[in-house]
């Protein structure tokens, strides 16, 4: 065959790395495989696209503890792959390709994926269909990889559950236990370029899945063959079971939940201006908010969900650029508050006003510090937890989340648990300590509960009496939760407990900023800032490497004229965290400089990046010395940003 000489003659040429020429080998010559397919690795390989082929095929997508994503739309669309342009502009055919999201990668997931479960019942002892619950964002091929799934899994045997449109990434979380499902799926890539998405995975706690569970999905993943895809082609609904607008209540009800003094919230509605920046988050978090009498302003050119998110150069919004729109609408309005959530509503960022007029942006760190600072305060104020704080209640963070939330809920009595990047962990922390209950009070009293038909301070209650109560989690990437009926970060609660806060500061006639220093006096000055370092494809791919394999190896001694006082590797040291428990290994680490200052080092589990989280702090007690302290402590900051990243991308090309 002429295609298979002119792979072959590519991969000896090194235009091709090894494995891709392998890969390639067996997709041209699955016969079995639909026309469209071979004729869009012809079109790539004759127009020698090889770059592109490479970041197609080196790997076989993989699997992770949290699913997959990656991209669906290649750098290069071939003519097959385009067809008929739907109005989105989404191509007829997602890319061909192994390390590419596409039908085939999603099936995959979907077949390992129901393979663990049926047996994980079956060992259990339950013989009930796997219930698997799907929802999705407003990507490119969002809805179809959601309704393949769903027909995939029914095929197998299976039931299947689906929204009837897009629904965020916290309301799957909670419709998993809503409806007793043995595990759950997103279709979203978060916030990732518009050419991403993803399949991202949960089990019957309402969690992203971990261990065992997620080396067993994994295992049974990969060992599915490219062959038994394409019977699941052809997509069928008709056993599919479509959630309709019904079936968002039960949620919406916990999002007004949140809500603690519901006083504040009727005397002082704040007016606020909110967007979704093209995603699903005004599906839930618009209706609560009027219900609650908050004065929502919506921004209009960005409350239609699309996957192209065209008013934005990132849907993310940690960015200042994603919420331009929205801080100017709020200057046409005068409004108090911008809210803005990420595509699948799992990340909240916010602008608020300062004494002197001006919208000034919150950090994710800033924003869980004073979230948490409230939570607790007025969790206090209604007799919830104990004054003192008590010894079973606690605030969960990870690692690279600010030190300052862990002095603030030490400040207040309430034990700290750090965990690893990403709300999984937080998660599985959840499940434990619901276990933990179940068992004490059967065990004390005699009684079982349906723990998820409690009310919020019932749950309270039991938490408090029989195992450790959970207060608020979060992480710095502008996530955060505080109620355990959801299993995830939660953008849609928390603009529910941000307009709460901003009714609060409006009766104290105090503003965000002024607020935010009154904890710096109390606790300390506290900066983080982060390094973003993006390497794309397979040569990116191994530049990540380089850098966390160098960590390893050859540890930093010094960054200009600061020198390393403490290292951390947490894949080789055993890391026991608050509750005793073993921190998983992981290839991340921590670093504690001489000058005070501190930083992590991970590669992102999401996107093609590595990322720094570099952290300081300063004394202040004097307000008129506040200023100064900041400026300083910016400077430091600077110099260590500059040779921290220096350093990693020497590191990159050994």
């Amino acid at each position: 065959m002429r295609l298979i000489e002119e792979i072959e003659s590519a991969g000896a040429q090194g235009s091709l790395l090894e494995s891709t020429v392998a890969n390639l080998k067996i997709w041209a010559n699955a016969d079995f495989l639909p026309d469209w397919v071979g004729a869009s690795i012809a079109e790539l390989v004759e127009k020698s696209a090889w770059e592109e082929l490479n970041d197609r095929f080196y790997q076989n997508m993989a699997f992770g503890t949290g699913g997959i994503r990656g991209r669906t739309i290649g750098k290069i669309t071939t003519a097959a792959e385009t067809g008929k342009l739907s109005e989105m502009g989404t191509p007829e055919h997602a890319a061909v390709g192994t390390n590419v999201l596409n039908d085939f990668n999603l099936i995959r997931a979907t077949v390992g994926m129901f393979r663990y479960v049926e047996k994980y019942l079956k060992d259990s002892g339950r013989y009930d269909l796997p219930r698997f619950v799907i929802a999705h964002d407003v990507r490119h091929f969002s809805r179809h990889f959601c309704e393949l799934a769903a027909s995939t899994w029914c095929k197998l045997g299976g039931q299947a559950l689906i929204f009837e449109g897009p629904r965020s990434t916290p309301q799957l979380s909670f419709a998993v236990r809503q409806f007793k499902a043995t595990c759950g799926a997103v279709i979203t890539a978060s916030h990732n370029p518009p050419h991403d998405n993803g399949f991202k995975a949960y089990f019957e706690d309402g969690a992203q899945v971990v261990s065992p569970h997620a080396e067993g999905i994994v295992d049974l993943v990969n060992q599915v063959g490219l062959e038994e895809l394409t019977q699941f082609l052809d997509v069928d609904l008709s056993p599919v079971i479509v959630l309709d607008a019904k079936a968002d209540e039960p949620y919406l009800s916990m999002l007004e939940e949140m809500v603690v003094d519901t006083d504040v919230m009727k005397n002082e509605s704040p007016k606020v201006v909110f967007s979704p920046i093209h995603g699903c988050g005004a599906i839930s978090s618009v209706p609560v908010l009027k219900k609650l009498g908050v004065e929502v302003i919506e921004v209009p050119e960005q409350m239609q969900p699309d996957g192209r998110f065209p008013t934005v150069k990132s849907p993310n919004p940690e960015n200042a650029e994603a919420l331009e729109m929205a801080i100017a609408k709020a200057n046409e309005t005068k409004a108090d508050v911008v809210l803005a959530t990420d595509p699948d509503a799992d990340r909240m960022g916010v602008a608020v006003r300062s004494r002197a007029g001006e919208m000034v942006l919150l950090s994710g760190n800033q924003i869980g510090t004073l979230l948490a600072e409230y939570r607790i305060s007025t969790l206090k104020d209604a007799e919830i937890i104990p004054e003192d704080g008590g010894d079973n209640t606690v605030l969960i963070k990870t690692f690279v989340t600010s030190p300052m939330q862990e002095a603030v809920a030490t400040w207040h009595g309430l034990k700290t648990i750090n965990t690893l990047t990403g709300f999984k962990w937080i998660g599985e922390k959840l499940a434990a300590y619901q276990a933990e209950m179940e068992a004490a009070l059967f065990e004390k009293e005699g009684l079982v509960v349906d723990y998820d038909a409690c009310d919020v301070w019932t749950k309270a209650d039991l938490m408090l009496d029989y195992s450790t109560y959970f207060v608020f989690g979060g992480e710095e990437s502008y996530g955060y939760l505080a109620s355990d009926k959801v299993r995830d970060k939660d953008a849609n609660a928390a603009v529910v407990m941000f307009c709460e806060l901003a009714a609060y500061l409006k009766a104290q006639e105090m503003t965000f900023p002024e607020y935010l220093d009154a904890l710096y006096l109390q606790h300390g000055y506290y900066e983080e800032k982060t390094i973003n370092i993006y390497y794309e494809g397979a040569a990116g791919s191994q530049k990540i490497k380089n850098i966390l394999e160098s960590y390893r190896e050859n540890p930093p001694k010094v960054f200009g004229e600061v020198s390393v006082s403490g290292f951390i590797d947490f894949g080789k040291d055993e890391i026991i965290d608050a509750d005793g428990k073993r921190i998983p290994p992981q290839d991340f680490y921590f670093l504690e400089l001489g000058n005070g200052y501190s930083f992590a080092v991970r590669g992102s589990g999401t996107e093609p990046k590595i990322k720094f989280y570099v952290f300081g702090r300063s004394d202040v007690t004097d307000p008129e010395e506040l200023d100064q302290v900041k400026t300083d402590a910016a400077e430091i900051m600077q110099s260590m940003l500059a040779a921290i990243e220096a350093d990693a991308r020497k590191r990159a090309e050994k």
